[in-house]
């Protein structure tokens, strides 16, 4: 298994806070799931702006960055886009990479981390094995995988040891534009860019921060 992954993020979600910011929080999860473009395109122009004029994301997302989007919990639908496809999509319009490519795949489905309860979630192991990846004449040297919210980070840890099996020599990093803070009482406020780790510790997933 793949040691780690640098990821980066622009937002935070509180699944149990009581203030204020945290039931906004979850409002905001909320349209990102439901696919709400309108909200995805207002949300890729905010993590342009941070890149553009933040310290936490500068250079994150360069010129030949290929932006891959994870897939969801099941093998994809022709002609239906995934919302870390569609965020995908919106982060190139707004000049963040080079170009978008969707080759890594969900060959066979996995349980819902948001609807299963915490300890029957997907394994890393379990997603690694749902995962494929496709051929592709395209020059992948620097690739940003996409999802749009990552809690302990199991998806994106599997989906980096595939993308590592199929191109090892590529730089491989991930882009999440939510992350989850549940073991905290609440948050502060939504908009917190950071870039951090996500690193296989005791045969599971262990994101900082």
């Amino acid at each position: 298994m793949i040691r780690g992954i640098t990821f980066a993020s622009c937002y935070v979600y509180s699944p149990g806070g009581s203030d204020i910011a945290s039931e906004r929080s979850r409002l905001m999860r909320s349209l990102l799931k439901d696919g709400d473009t309108y909200f995805i395109d207002k949300y890729a122009d905010r993590v342009r702006q941070q890149v553009a004029e933040g310290p936490s994301l500068a250079g994150f997302f360069g010129p030949t960055s290929v932006l891959v989007p994870i897939p969801g919990s099941t093998p994809r639908r022709s002609g239906v886009a995934s919302v870390a496809e569609n965020l995908a999509g919106a982060l190139l319009d707004e000049g963040l990479g080079q170009c978008l490519w969707c080759g890594l795949q969900r060959i066979s489905p996995v349980r819902k981390s948001a609807t299963a309860a915490p300890g029957s979630r997907p394994t890393v192991g379990e997603h690694y094995a749902s995962f494929a990846v496709a051929t592709t004449a395209l020059p992948l040297h620097e690739i940003v995988l996409v999802d749009d919210v990552v809690t302990k980070g199991r998806t994106i840890l599997a989906a980096a040891a595939r993308m590592q099996e199929a191109f090892p020599l590529a730089e491989i990093r991930a882009f999440a534009l939510v992350r989850t803070m549940g073991l905290i009482p609440g948050v502060a406020h939504l908009l917190d860019p950071c870039v951090g780790e996500i690193m296989w510790r005791s045969g599971d997933a262990y994101r900082v921060p």
